[in-house]
């Protein structure tokens, strides 16, 4: 008999393995050190350390050997290395130059092809593509979650992961579909590692929600998560003691109806919370119903 181990107590491995298996659900791909460490800088430091390293000798054309004329030739051929792309600029100057360019787009379609190109952000660096947004874009129920994570990245599209089959049960419990609803991020770049946003990188990209916001129009604006409600509504309380309250956001031409709720990914945490967000969605379907155009 085997005396190492209590047998009332769980096996640590198999503890292990579904704490592996729940981050990989999760989309977590990057181990992250305690302390954050300035990739850029690295690689900037490299560069450097490669361009003060000595050269060797140029050998001179009576000596050098076959094999080296051969290797010169071989390199003459070569196509010439892409350049490096330029590095974000400023936060400061990137939030600015991100507030005038929202500004003056007139429409979603080119507010979209605006994000494609803006390169002011750094998370653009490290996603593979730009997460823009799902659903209907003249819906009168919009959905903004804080950033996309792993299944969002790959596809190009908010909410497709677990989260966001769960976000789909969630609104068919009141009769909606992506159809009936238009779904979009704070941030449209998923942060390596699926870490959470800094504050420089949400900043930057606030000008371009705000005017997708104001572009679709929606009748009912839901905040999923503390993030995205604390960003959009600019309050400072938690989750917890914000949801299921009305609140308003203005456009600056119009205001909104708005309501905080939790995130989907909390809920696969937290199943307890299900009985709280299934009383937001009666409120949103209440809401809608209030605020419904009449027919002309």
């Amino acid at each position: 008999m085997d005396l190492s181990q209590d047998p009332r107590e769980p096996d640590p491995r198999a503890t292990i393995a579904d704490l592996l298996a729940f981050y990989a659900e999760a989309g977590v791909d990057a181990a992250l050190d305690d302390a954050p460490v300035d990739r850029f800088a690295e690689s900037a430091a490299e560069r450097s350390a490669v361009r003060a390293a000595p050269r060797p000798a140029a050998a001179s054309p009576n000596t050098a050997s076959p094999g080296a004329a051969t290797a010169r030739r071989e390199t003459a051929r070569a196509p010439a290395p892409p350049p490096a792309s330029a590095a974000p600029p400023p936060p400061d100057r990137a939030a600015a130059d991100a507030r005038e360019a929202a500004a003056s787009t007139p429409d979603l379609d080119a507010l979209r092809v605006l994000l494609e190109r803006f390169d002011g952000c750094p998370l653009k660096l490290t996603a593979t593509r730009l997460v823009f947004a799902d659903g209907n874009p003249q819906a009168r129920l919009m959905l903004v979650g804080e950033a996309p994570g792993r299944e969002e990245d790959i596809e190009g599209k908010p909410f497709v992961g677990r989260s966001g089959k769960l976000l789909d049960l969630m609104l068919a419990a009141i009769g909606i579909d992506r159809s009936t609803a238009y779904i979009a991020n704070v941030v449209p770049w998923r942060p390596p590692g699926n870490r959470t946003p800094t504050p420089q990188e949400t900043a930057i990209c606030l000008p371009f929600i705000r005017r997708q916001i104001e572009l679709a129009n929606p009748d009912v604006l839901v905040c999923l998560g503390g993030p995205s409600a604390q960003t959009l509504l600019g309050i400072k309380d938690g989750i917890t003691k914000a949801r299921g309250r009305w609140m308003e956001y203005d456009t600056g031409t119009r205001r909104i109806a708005a309501l905080a709720t939790f995130h989907p990914a909390y809920l696969l945490r937290t199943p307890l919370g299900k009985r709280m967000v299934w009383r937001d969605l009666l409120a949103i379907e209440r809401k809608l119903a209030e605020t419904r155009p009449e027919a002309g």
